[in-house]
């Protein structure tokens, strides 16, 4: 395979250093990463600024393109141009904390991969819960990905899909194992936080605590709290299909209707 590594964490960022060695073992990779630091970017684009792009290296020393656009936007500039050929695979990681439940509306390493599907090319995103003090230990995250790397070689990975795997933040050695599981809730405590500058104008930082998560039986919140890495496939189709025939009910019925004269 030939697989398109990125990250919203950037390019010097112990993750993508951590994921890109593992994924040599395997297949023939590419990094192209942003220049900096785009947690929570979502699938932001730059539209209207020039994007740059140049050669530069991972902190092992690892060759990488380096792009000062967002996790999407490197995405979309190598399968647009900057590589010789279409990838095969987008793998988006590791990024340094979760990616669970309603994380995915913000993750910026979601995107990375989810912008992969845009081209027709499957993708997997790969996120790490955070260890204590940041002592960041990637031996279960390498085993996991090990795994799954070789189950899609047999099995095959479909247009149109995306793997979300988090890793629990444990030892390789008391990993135990993948376990498939839908998206579980987490409920952000999000508070605003106000200050003054010098001048008595005010300026504002969105603080709080760490979100409250829900581990419901069968949800990758439950899988991780077992001590399993999860495994949620995601795709781009957000409609409700329940609702198209509730709405129908509703009287629009699958037609345009002109709203009636006043």
């Amino acid at each position: 395979m030939y697989i398109l590594i990125s990250n919203d964490d950037g390019y010097t960022s112990p993750g993508l250093v951590a994921l890109n060695a593992v994924l040599s073992k395997f297949a023939e990779t590419v990094v192209v990463a942003p220049d900096r630091n785009w947690s929570a970017a979502g699938h932001y684009r730059k539209l209207f600024d020039p994007l740059r792009a140049w050669d530069g290296l991972l902190p092992d020393g690892s060759p990488a393109i380096i792009c000062d656009g967002t996790p999407a936007d490197c995405v979309a500039l190598a399968v647009m141009g900057l590589l010789p050929r279409k990838p095969d695979l987008v793998i988006s990681g590791i990024n340094l904390g979760a990616n669970l439940g309603t994380d995915l509306l913000y993750s910026g390493t979601v995107a990375a991969a989810m912008e992969g599907l845009v081209f027709d090319i499957p993708g997997i995103a790969v996120s790490q819960l955070s260890f204590p003090e940041n002592a960041w230990d990637f031996g279960a995250a390498e085993q996991a990905i090990g795994m799954l790397l070789q189950a899609v070689e047999r099995q095959g990975l479909p247009q149109g899909i995306l793997l979300n795997l988090n890793i629990p933040p444990i030892e390789a050695a008391t990993l135990r194992g993948i376990k498939v599981g839908r998206l579980g809730r987490r409920i952000y405590r999000d508070e605003l936080l106000t200050r003054h500058d010098p001048r008595g104008r005010p300026y504002y930082w969105i603080g709080g605590s760490g979100p409250e998560d829900h581990a419901e039986p069968g949800t990758d919140i439950a899988a991780i709290a077992e001590n399993y890495a999860s495994l949620t496939p995601v795709h781009m189709d957000l409609t409700s299909h329940r609702w198209l025939d509730e709405l129908q009910q509703w009287g629009f019925g699958a037609a345009y209707r002109t709203m009636p004269d006043a």
